[in-house]
């Protein structure tokens, strides 16, 4: 790492004013111990599902002439048509199943304009959730493919083209269709993509974020993607704080990340209970509400000093699980986390820009970020207790991001348009002696544009370079996508 951006080192066995977690221990309680595991668990299990259930039914057509075998010509008379069209078939099932989505395959190929006319008309009559037309014929069967990209109307569509099938020219007839994405690849287990894609949409449609500010109870459901913004009133959060006691379940989930951090440094055991409390209450008041998501005026309730401790802890392990914990009750930010879960399986860091302009970088921090950044089947990340730094209360996680790899910017700006942009993690930035939020995280932008022109706020940074898959999901959700 160049001296022109330093990562600031990290003892992770101890450093000044920081209680040893070996000490620390000790002062848990045995009762918590002894149950943490089989709590634990049954707390994962309990937790709020990522989205709304039920199953999108997509429907699924093949096109080729009804031939056995071609000759000359791509995809060539080596290619064997039954053959692909059962792998392909696999790999859509497989998918369906691990999304939970109900596929409707058409049993014979679409040959003729008639089969167009009644896969048309089947879906005006029934819509499904999407289509997705595998092609598997270069020459006859693009009209066919455009013609139905033309007149589905708003229905998504996948025209999933694997390597054989298409030229250049081929793909000009249906790449501004509306709601419809060409995916041309050699990769025909991508289709698992395209599955899940369809899953995201319908996800986005049905799942409710519950908002948890001021003092009305009401429902707004946003145009273009459909999410439901589920208020209800502040008083809500606080009344339900109170009725959490100091259970086993919240004195395990407490050992947990006491037990999980590298190094603790303000926070006391009772700062860690509370902490774990805040979990119990996002859950209870998603569960009463119907929601799979939740976003809080919490600086409001910091501010006013209602809560002892922020939900900072809460809000990780929210989003390590796949579902949403979102601060300030922004809730381009919330549904930003609900797309990122939803299609790449992942949390994301929600951030305040802060542009350095002496390296031309993008500085991001805040109270929260989740610490399994790879996946939420994948390892934490290091961490280290803090407390909240604005208040210095209650807990907030310092989650370590890794140096040189690539990261993912992006959020909604309005329901129907993202910003979108990627970079790489340069430095983690230490509270003491800057400033800002406990986890601060520098990002070296791609192509270098001035750090100035970074546009909105609460950005997510997600780990990992996902732009190509955001751009294939807005493309066939409606949804603009400018440079951040």
């Amino acid at each position: 790492m160049s001296d022109k951006h330093p990562n600031h080192a990290h003892d992770l066995c101890g450093c000044c004013g920081s209680i040893c977690r070996r000490d620390f221990l000790a002062t848990v309680s045995a009762s918590a111990l002894a149950v943490q595991s089989g709590l634990l668990e049954a707390a994962a299990e309990s937790a709020p599902q990522p989205a709304a259930g039920g199953k999108p039914r997509v429907r699924v057509a093949f096109l080729h002439p009804d031939v056995e075998k071609y000759w000359m010509g791509w995809p060539g008379a080596a290619y064997d048509i039954a053959a692909r069209k059962a792998d392909y078939t696999k790999t859509l099932t497989d998918a369906a199943a691990k999304y939970s989505v109900e596929l409707e395959i058409s049993p014979d190929p679409i040959a003729a304009d008639a089969a167009v006319d009644a896969l048309l008309a089947q879906c005006k009559a029934d819509p499904p959730e999407g289509v997705i037309l595998v092609m598997q014929d270069l020459n006859t069967s693009w009209p066919k493919a455009n013609r139905f990209a033309k007149e589905k109307g708003n229905l998504p569509l996948i025209i999933f083209s694997p390597m054989g099938s298409s030229f250049t020219g081929h793909l000009q007839g249906s790449r501004n269709a509306p709601r419809t994405f060409v995916a041309a690849t050699q990769h025909y287990d991508w289709l698992e993509v395209a599955v899940r894609m369809m899953r995201t949409i319908y996800d986005m449609r049905t799942t409710r974020l519950l908002i948890v500010n001021g003092d009305k109870t009401e429902d707004k459901k946003l145009d273009v993607i459909g999410t439901t913004l589920h208020y209800i009133p502040l008083d809500r959060w606080t009344e339900e704080a109170k009725a959490v006691e100091a259970t086993e379940e919240v004195k395990a989930l407490a050992d947990y990340y006491t037990k999980l951090a590298k190094k603790i440094v303000e926070p006391n055991a009772q700062d860690i209970l509370n902490a774990a409390k805040n979990y119990f209450v996002a859950k209870r008041l998603m569960a009463a509400e119907n929601c799979q998501g939740i976003s809080l005026n919490c600086l409001g309730l910091v501010g006013a000093r209602r809560i002892p401790c922020p939900p900072c802890i809460a809000w990780m392990k929210l989003n390590d699980e796949g579902s949403v914990g979102c601060c300030e009750c922004d809730w381009n930010a919330a549904i930003s986390l609900l797309l990122t879960a939803r299609l790449c399986g992942r949390g994301g860091f929600m951030q305040d820009p802060a542009p350095n302009t002496v390296n031309n970088t993008l500085m991001g921090a805040h109270c929260s970020s989740p610490s399994k950044l790879r996946g939420f089947d994948k390892d934490h990340e290091p961490l280290i207790l803090r407390s909240h730094s604005e208040s210095n209360i209650g807990v907030s996680p310092q989650v370590i991001w890794p140096l040189g790899e690539p990261v993912t910017v992006m959020k909604f700006q309005g329901p129907g348009k993202i910003l979108l942009g990627t970079g790489k993690v340069v430095a983690n930035i230490d509270t003491p002696p800057s400033g800002g939020c406990r986890t601060s995280v520098e990002l070296e932008m791609d192509d270098k544009p001035n750090c100035l022109d970074c546009k909105g706020f609460h950005q997510l940074f997600v780990l990992g370079k996902l732009d190509l898959l955001y751009k294939a999901y807005c493309q066939l959700a409606g949804i603009e996508v400018e440079p951040i």
